[in-house]
């Protein structure tokens, strides 16, 4: 069920709100251009600074406008457990087709309370769940060994990698096989982790170019290397304008060139320096997505 290119899709603003209207366009152009899976509030989607409202309200949304067309994974994790247990809940309640749950973050809890803590969720919720290791947001690793652990948890049925190392997804796939799907969390890191076994990528840049990762998450899939390749030197130099700032910053700002959003968005995040706004600006023209 989750493969391919899954998109980590923004969330519109417009004075201080939710833009629904937005947010619908955007899921509406997303599967139209053959996107495999839709992921609404994760740290893309600015998660960290909607009201718990606004969440459940991102979610429903979503789940509403795709329609069963495409997976929806809901981003329903928290440095509480409760707290993710009862987002998860809700996602649930709502027909998403599972979540997403980044791994506690501040808290920097042992290798035995991460465990503990997704399988409290798995054990209370029945929902398919993807652990989020991302270390540079957490300030935690989640090790293969534990990964290895949760593969035996009823529920948890895959892995949304973002540490950044080869050598730990190579870790990970050697102990977890096929138990767990393992998605890049990482654009860049995409193909050459569909060469080791990863099922695909939950995208940034799909945001703005979701048929071409699709067409690239497809061609590694498929073991076409060759073209998966091409796709992602074709991306690249738009994916590294895409990070010169903290997502996502640049993605919003993107979305606004391409006029499917304004460049709102919360504080503390603030609006692009304009030297990088302009090389991004200039790999977008490039790419003649503007």
């Amino acid at each position: 069920m989750f493969n391919g290119a899954i998109s980590a899709i923004i969330t519109p603003f417009r004075d201080g709100a939710v833009d629904e209207k937005a947010l619908r366009d955007l899921v509406e152009w997303q599967i139209e251009s053959g996107i495999d899976g839709i992921v609404p509030c994760g740290s893309t989607g600015e998660s960290a600074t909607l009201t718990h409202a606004e969440h459940e309200q991102v979610i429903k949304l979503v789940v509403d406008q795709t329609r069963r067309r495409v997976p929806v994974i809901a981003g329903t994790g928290s440095n509480s457990t409760a707290e993710a247990i009862r987002l998860t809940a809700f996602a649930r309640e709502v027909h998403a087709d599972g979540a997403l749950l980044i791994s506690p973050y501040y808290n920097k809890p042992t290798q035995n309370g991460i465990y503990r803590h997704y399988k409290a969720v798995a054990n209370a919720v029945d929902l398919p769940l993807i652990v989020y290791n991302i270390p540079g947001r957490t300030g935690s690793n989640i090790a293969p060994e534990t990964f290895a652990r949760l593969c035996e948890v009823e529920n948890i049925v895959g892995i949304k990698e973002s540490s950044g190392s080869m050598d730990q997804c190579s870790d990970i796939m050697k102990l977890c096989g096929d138990r767990l799907i393992l998605l890049s969390g990482d654009d860049p890191l995409a193909v050459p982790l569909m060469a080791i076994g990863a099922k695909g990528v939950i995208s940034v840049v799909t945001n703005v170019m979701p048929r071409e990762v699709h067409e690239m998450a497809a061609a590694g899939l498929a073991g076409d290397f060759e073209r998966a390749r091409e796709l992602h030197y074709q991306l690249l130099p738009l994916t590294r304008a895409l990070f010169t700032e903290t997502n996502p910053i640049p993605i919003k700002q993107a979305c606004a060139f391409m006029g499917k959003c304004t460049n709102e968005m919360r504080m503390p995040l603030v609006p692009m320096t304009p030297p990088a706004a302009e090389k991004l600006r200039t790999a977008m023209k490039d790419l003649r997505l503007i």
